[in-house]
């Protein structure tokens, strides 16, 4: 019987998650699928059917992302990807692709991220690596601030309840500036942030900072908590600490560090230009290991470029590779005045996938120089492509979806 690729109905959804589940150790329930359906409706899930049974899904979340200059673009968050091991290496993944990008085009969103599994995969099919983030494991011993102002503020612990109040307006007036984070929904919130997860270890902990009785930062954390001999080893992990002001990024850590009984500190998804790097005396007893974080996909590089706010200086024209979706091929005129088609001779050719690796200013296209990654069609396009593309922040997800 021939594979089908279609949208899930409802009743497939928990088969729909099932390819995945399988690569996590684990078998979905309806509880998993209600938890999720409510952020992943399944006319946003794709399956593949075979023999009438499925055995491949992909999903794509629907939210803004920041872009440099502070458009928020709609955006196709892919999730969920898999097929059965019965059914590798038959096409299935492609198949499944071809379809989400052609819906993701039809439901008008410029813009799919994703975090792979495997980079090798999503390049096939236009996506790049787009931002850098890392891990660290901090003792808490040398967790100590150097020369940085006295301490303001105060932390309180809240209830959900009051953690659903206070910490979106904060995470908003974040994302409103740090190109790379998306918008979330109440339940968003409640199914994704502050829900505590199967394979999480301890309660989760909710902690808000005020300045001068204002809101300005807030911890996600939990304690995994271990005492050998009377002598705490017990690790604090961060789930996310975000701060709507400079100062309160940097008293929501200074709390954080200073949380008693705590052998080690632990936080993923940080991004390398993070005010820790200065904030601390020591920054190198992190042990931060980075690595790709978000990849993106240009699905209508017009619409994508177009929503992007850009530099000074001269127009670039690029001449943008996309063999999967080929209605983004072709010459594209690049300035502050905008964006458009054009027949003019091309400055730099370069994949799609790789104008992705720029577009929210995690790579420059020195970057992509210097790995042979585009090509330069005239002399100094580099140089003005970077200073029409510049960020002067890294972009930053801080959450994995």
């Amino acid at each position: 019987m021939a594979l089908e690729i279609r949208i899930c109905a409802p009743e497939e959804f928990v088969a729909a998650l099932t390819p995945i589940w399988h690569y996590f150790g684990a078998v979905p329930n309806d509880e998993d699928a209600e938890k999720l359906g409510r952020v992943l409706p399944t006319e946003r899930v794709h399956v593949a059917i075979e023999d009438g049974k499925v055995v491949g899904g992909a999903g794509a979340y629907r939210f803004d992302t920041t872009v440099p200059g502070g458009a928020q673009v709609p955006t196709a968050g892919v999730m969920a990807v898999g097929v059965l091991p019965t059914h590798r290496r038959r096409g299935v993944l492609r198949g499944l692709m071809r379809k989400e990008l052609d819906d993701i085009h039809e439901w008008g969103e410029p813009l799919a991220t994703l975090y792979a599994s495997e980079g090798a995969i999503y390049r096939r099919y236009g996506y790049g690596p787009a931002s850098i983030s890392g891990d660290f494991i901090l003792p808490r011993a040398s967790a100590s601030f150097y020369a940085a102002p006295p301490a303001v503020g105060s932390t309180r612990m809240v209830s959900l309840d009051q953690a659903l109040e206070l910490m979106p307006p904060i995470y908003d007036c974040a994302a409103a500036e740090t190109p790379g984070m998306l918008s979330r929904s109440r339940d968003w919130w409640e199914v994704r942030r502050l829900a505590t997860g199967p394979w999480s270890k301890g309660d989760q902990m909710r902690v808000v900072l005020d300045i001068d009785g204002r809101p300005e930062a807030y911890a996600l954390y939990s304690i995994e908590s271990e005492m050998v001999h009377g002598i705490s080893r017990s690790v604090l992990q961060v789930r996310e600490a975000i701060g709507s002001t400079p100062a309160g990024m940097r008293e929501i850590w200074r709390f954080i560090l200073d949380v008693d009984w705590i052998e080690r500190v632990r936080a993923a998804f940080i991004p390398p230009d993070h005010p820790l790097f200065l904030l601390l005396t020591e920054p190198r007893r992190m042990e931060y290991v980075a690595g790709e974080a978000l990849w993106c996909r240009l699905v209508d590089v017009g619409a994508a470029l177009s929503a992007r706010g850009y530099g000074e200086g001269d127009p670039v024209v690029l001449d943008v590779v996309d063999e999967f979706c080929p209605w983004n091929e072709g010459r594209w005129e690049v300035g502050a005045a905008g964006v458009d088609r054009t027949k003019s001779e091309a400055d730099l050719r370069l994949g799609v996938d790789m104008l992705g690796s720029v577009y929210l200013g995690g790579f420059t296209f020195a970057d992509l120089d210097r790995a042979g990654r585009v090509e330069l069609l005239r002399d100094g396009a580099v140089a003005r492509a970077d200073a029409l593309f510049r960020s002067d922040r890294h972009p930053w997800c801080p959450e994995i979806f």
